[in-house]
C-alpha cells in the first residue's frame, strides 16, 4: 500500500492508550542565575520558563492524534496533585479522551522535570522523576482492571505504554498483564500492541515492540541468552518487532526474520518519543495493510520525522506525504 492508502484508513479507526500517563514539564534554566542559597550555600537552578506536555502514554495518544486517527482515549492513574492538574489541563486542550482515567490522591502524578540551558537549548542537567515505587492501591488496580475488560471491545487497537522503571508502581502490574492475555485470547483478531521497557518477557499473546537493549535484557532474564525467535515463541507472541535506531527494526514473525530499514535522516535533533512515534504509526499501519513490512516501513517514516523536531514531536499526515 502506499503511504497515501494507509493514511485514509486511519479516520475509520480508534485507539485506546493504556498504562503509564506522564506529565513531561520542560524547564528552562538561566545559567546566569545560578547562585548560592543563603540557608544551604547549594547554587541553584534558576528556571525561566517552563513547559508541560503529556509523556510516556499521553505521548503515543498524541502522536495517534496527528496522524489523524477517529479517536483516541488514554486509561491511566493520575494523581489529586499539582501536577496532575497540570497534566489533566494539558490533555483538556487535545482531542485525546480523559474519561477512563483514574484519578487518585494514592499515588502521585508520574512526572519527569527536563532541565534545558537557556543558552545552549540543552538538556544539560540530571532529570527529576516524580515516581510510586510501591504496589498500586489495590483499589485503583482494580478500577483500571475492570475499565480495560470493559471497554477493550469498544477500540480497534489498544496500545500499552509499561514506562515506569520501578519494580513497582507502575499501572501495568501483573493483574494487567492477566487481563490483556485474557483480551487477547477472547478477542483474538484484536491488536494489542505493548511496549514495556523492563517487563516484554511478561506479557503473552500480545504484539511485542522492544527497542534492541529491552529486547536482549528480556532474552537474559527469561533465558539467559539473546535469542529474538524464542522470546517470540516464550511471549507467545503475534509479532516481535525490535527497533534498532536509524538502521530501522527487526520483524520476527513466522517467516522469520527480517530487518526493515529505516529512513536516513542525518544527526536527530531528539529521539525522546521516537519509540512512540513509531509505534503510533506502525499500528495503526499494520491495520490497513495486514503486513508487517509495511507496517513498520511506514512507522520508520514517521519516526524520521519526529526525531528532527525537538521534545517529543509528532507527524503530520501533510509530511508523511511530503516525503513518500
Amino acid at each position: 500500500m502506499t503511504t497515501s492508502q494507509i493514511l485514509d484508513a486511519f479516520p475509520r479507526l480508534n485507539a485506546l492508550v493504556v498504562g503509564d500517563v506522564c506529565l513531561d514539564r520542560w524547564c528552562r534554566y538561566d545559567p546566569a542565575a545560578s547562585e548560592e542559597s543563603r540557608e544551604t550555600g547549594i547554587r541553584r537552578i534558576g528556571v525561566v520558563s517552563t513547559q508541560v506536555t503529556p509523556g510516556a502514554a499521553g505521548t503515543v495518544a498524541k502522536n495517534l492524534c496527528a496522524l489523524g486517527i477517529g479517536g483516541v482515549a488514554l486509561l491511566g492513574i493520575v494523581g489529586e496533585d499539582g501536577h496532575g492538574y497540570e497534566l489533566m489541563r494539558a490533555l483538556g486542550g487535545s482531542e485525546i479522551s480523559t474519561e477512563l482515567i483514574v484519578r487518585s490522591s494514592l499515588i502521585p502524578t508520574f512526572t519527569y522535570t527536563k532541565l534545558i540551558n537557556n543558552e545552549t537549548g540543552k538538556e544539560d542537567l540530571p532529570r527529576v522523576d516524580y515516581i510510586y515505587s510501591h504496589a498500586l492501591p489495590s483499589a485503583v488496580e482494580q478500577q483500571v482492571s475492570a475499565s480495560l475488560r470493559m471497554f477493550s471491545s469498544h477500540f480497534d487497537v489498544i496500545f500499552v505504554s509499561d514506562q515506569a522503571e520501578t519494580e513497582a508502581g507502575g499501572v501495568v502490574t501483573p493483574l494487567i498483564r492477566q487481563t490483556l492475555a485474557r483480551i487477547a485470547e477472547e478477542q483474538p483478531e484484536k491488536l494489542i500492541w505493548v511496549d514495556s521497557r523492563r517487563r516484554p518477557e511478561h506479557f503473552r499473546r500480545v504484539i511485542l515492540k522492544p527497542n534492541r537493549d529491552e529486547a536482549d535484557a528480556a532474552c537474559l532474564r527469561a533465558f539467559g541468552a539473546i535469542d529474538y525467535k524464542r522470546l517470540r515463541e516464550y511471549t507467545q507472541s503475534k509479532l516481535l518487532i525490535v527497533t534498532c535506531g536509524g538502521e530501522g527494526a527487526l520483524v520476527i514473525d513466522d517467516a522469520g526474520e527480517t530487518l526493515v530499514p529505516g529512513r536516513s535522516v542525518g544527526e536527530p535533533v531528539d529521539v525522546c518519543g521516537a519509540g512512540d512515534s513509531f509505534s503510533a504509526g506502525s499500528a495503526l499501519a499494520l491495520i490497513a495493510s495486514k503486513s508487517p513490512a509495511e507496517a513498520v516501513a511506514f512507522g520508520n517514516l514517521v519516526a524520521s520525522i519526529t526525531v528532527m523536531k525537538p521534545g517529543t514531536g509528532v507527524a503530520t499526515p501533510e509530511e508523511l506525504l511530503a516525503i513518500q
